[in-house]
């Protein structure tokens, strides 16, 4: 299966990969030769292995499906090590569920395209959503442990990989439901979180529907919050930290199909002073016929500018399922740009394309995931975006 390009401006699609049929990709991240990928669970699949030595012919080398009533769906490489979520899956089953799997996967990467699993940490409950690992001591994931009513925050402490050991977790008053606490959030939000990104002692962490919390995490083991800033939209998911900049751009995650979903956007904060972040404004939204397009249509995953990958303090990257991969120019915080954008074609069987998450290898390839059918693109900047690139890299 080829799926080819709809509307591009700036990225051309250099190579496709359907995955063996298990198109339903999310996160994505490339080491070395080696690119693993993340399924959202659809497909049963857990985690695909490929060689990308050649970008133009991504070669499919293994695949592990997920274990029963659950999906791993994210992936984290560094210092040698793989990193798997396991999550019970669907989120909200119709019919009760058998046993799920609830924790971290720890494998060694001494060969990357054959990992071995060393380590397991159980979180218990439903288990780990997303996963930050960049090397070092500590590991942060969100998950939902046993007595909670959402996803806390959680540091892990990885100096022994084979017994990963939990040294801190912050959570929303009120989440601890077996400690006898009671939500005290306004009925029919969500308070839960998504992932923290760390800049130095301070962690940003999204917390669906109050928006962006502030971390003091000088302390692992004593994460303190120090700042909070809402500003009405929902479902919040990246904070990124600019590298050199005193900006924050984050995502509010469009999980409604459409038409006309609830309005979803990236917004743009002022966290000269991280305990008082300062709202800027949104950043463009797409243009076109979106909105009246079925299934979603708004931001997702954030570039987050890993270590080893393309970074920059300018150009933000972003997923927007049905809009594709749009690229953004904060050059000018008060003007941000849209200056590229890529989307595919509607995979078969799908109504419209559906972009899910994006990685920017140091090469400046972008590799792109669709959620539901279309599996794995492979994207390059046309001249004049490689150029900017290049002058734009942190």
């Amino acid at each position: 299966m080829r799926v080819g390009t709809a509307d591009a401006s700036g990225l051309r699609l250099l190579a496709h990969h359907d995955l063996a049929g298990s198109g339903d990709g999310m996160q994505v991240v490339r080491s070395g030769d080696a690119l693993y990928v993340g399924h959202t669970g659809t497909s049963r699949m857990g985690t695909s292995i490929l060689d990308v030595s050649d970008p133009l012919r991504p070669r499919l080398v293994d695949q592990w499906p997920a274990p029963d009533n659950s999906h791993t769906h994210k992936v984290q490489v560094a210092d040698g090590l793989l990193l798997v979520n396991h999550e019970r899956y669907p989120y909200r089953p119709a019919a009760p569920l058998g046993p799920h799997s609830a924790g971290l996967a720890v494998f060694d990467l001494a060969d990357p395209f054959a990992p071995k699993q060393i380590g397991f940490w159980p979180s218990g409950g439903k288990g780990v959503h997303r996963i930050v690992w960049e090397g070092g001591r500590y590991a942060h994931l969100s998950a939902v442990p046993d007595g909670f009513t959402d996803r806390i925050w959680v540091v892990l402490d990885l100096t022994d990989p084979t017994r990963p050991v939990e040294v801190g977790r912050w959570w929303w008053p009120g989440q601890w439901t077996a400690g006898g606490e009671r939500p005290d959030w306004p009925a029919g939000r969500r308070y839960a979180a998504h992932h923290a990104l760390i800049a130095g002692d301070v962690g940003y962490l999204g917390f669906d529907d109050a928006n962006l919390v502030v971390l003091d995490v000088s302390d692992m083991a004593v994460p303190t919050m120090i700042g909070h800033l809402e500003w009405g939209g929902g479902a919040t998911h990246t904070c990124l930290p600019l590298p050199g900049r005193d900006l924050l751009v984050v995502t509010d995650e469009q999980q409604h199909d459409g038409p006309y979903a609830p309005d979803r956007r990236i917004h743009l904060v002022d966290i000269a002073e991280p305990s008082t972040p300062r709202y800027l404004g949104p950043l463009p939204h797409p243009t076109g016929p979106y909105d009246e397009l079925p299934m979603r249509f708004g931001p997702h995953c954030l570039h987050e500018n890993r270590t080893g990958s393309y970074r920059s303090g300018r150009l933000v990257f972003a997923t927007y399922f049905s809009a594709g991969v749009r690229v953004y120019d904060l050059a000018d915080p008060d003007d941000p740009r849209e200056i590229a954008h890529w989307v595919s074609e509607a995979p078969p069987g799908q109504s419209v394309s559906q972009a899910n998450d994006l990685f920017v290898d140091s090469d400046e390839l972008v590799w792109v995931t669709d959620r539901v059918h279309g599996g794995l693109f492979v994207l390059e900047p046309e001249p004049r975006l490689r150029a900017l690139m290049e002058q734009a890299r942190a």
